[in-house]
């Protein structure tokens, strides 16, 4: 059985001091794991992703590293939780929208990594960043409160390692 999705390309396996930098830098999301193999490549549309062990769990954006929905730990990361009528947009990219928002599960400060859920089934559909801190967001009416970063659909998701 062949696996449907494009695949990452430019894999190559990292240095020892090489992964130590991206483990060190990551420790707060993977928590103190260990990892036999860490491999850096890239989606089809050049984006720096990191295979660890098989699996696609980190993704680069703007020099910093973040998780993917692949990785155990967004379950850990603050969540908020959007309507059904949201999650179509989010899905192709759109960021969060203050009345789009149904539920904040756990406080976060303004910049902090947050991981969007939906209201029907509670899973993860995206990562993003708080533009503004969870108290300001249950007070907003309108406007963006969490920058997208990855969602169910993209290149990330789909691609395959």
């Amino acid at each position: 059985m062949s696996e449907s999705g494009p695949r990452v390309r430019k894999r190559k396996a990292l240095r020892r001091q090489d992964v130590r930098s991206v483990l060190e830098g990551t420790a707060s999301y993977l928590k103190g794991q260990s990892f036999n193999l860490v491999e850096e490549a890239e989606t089809e549309d050049g984006t720096k992703v990191y295979v660890l062990d098989g699996e696609i769990l980190l993704f680069s954006f703007e020099g910093s590293l973040y998780p993917t929905l692949r990785c155990k730990c967004v379950d850990s990361l603050p969540a908020v939780v959007v309507d059904m009528g949201a999650i179509p947009f989010l899905c192709k990219g759109a960021d969060v929208m203050a009345p789009g928002i149904t539920e904040i599960k756990s406080s976060f400060e303004e910049g902090a990594l947050v991981v969007v859920r939906d209201v029907k089934h509670g899973k993860a559909i995206a990562i993003g960043k708080a533009l503004k801190p969870s108290v300001a967001i249950l007070a907003e009416k309108k406007g963006k409160v969490i920058h997208n970063l990855h969602y169910v659909g993209d290149k990330i998701w789909e691609s395959k390692p």
